[in-house]
C-alpha cells in the first residue's frame, strides 16, 4: 500500500504521461488486464482513460485493478493513474528518501 507522500510523488511523475489504454463499452476483460499488467511490468506507472460510453464506473475499475495487485494513485476527470511495483522495469521508480538531520 502506498503512503500519501508516495502517491504525491507518483502523481508528479504521471503528470506528463498520456493515457495508454481506454476502457470502452466492452468494459474490463482478462485480455485488457493482461496487457495492462504487461505494460506495468515494464514501466510501473501509467494512465488509463474511461470513455463516456463505457458501462464501467471508476469505483468498479479501481476495485478490479486492486484485485490484480495494481495500486490506484489518482483520478483526474475520466482518467486514472495506476502503479504496480516491478523488479523487471526498464527505469524503476525510486521514491525519494527523507533525510534525517
Amino acid at each position: 500500500m502506498l503512503t500519501s507522500k508516495e502517491k504525491v510523488y507518483l502523481r508528479s511523475l504521471a503528470h506528463s504521461l498520456k493515457p495508454i489504454f481506454q476502457i470502452g463499452k466492452e468494459g474490463l476483460n482478462e485480455n485488457m488486464l493482461e496487457e495492462i499488467l504487461n505494460y506495468l511490468n515494464k514501466h510501473e506507472l501509467m494512465k488509463v482513460s474511461i470513455l463516456q460510453n463505457s458501462s464501467v464506473t471508476f469505483d468498479e475499475a479501481e476495485a478490479y485493478f486492486e484485485m490484480a495487485g495494481i495500486e490506484f494513485v489518482q483520478k483526474i476527470g475520466r482518467t486514472m493513474v495506476l502503479y504496480k511495483y516491478s523488479s523487471d522495469a526498464k527505469n524503476p521508480i525510486v521514491f525519494p528518501v527523507k533525510k534525517r538531520g
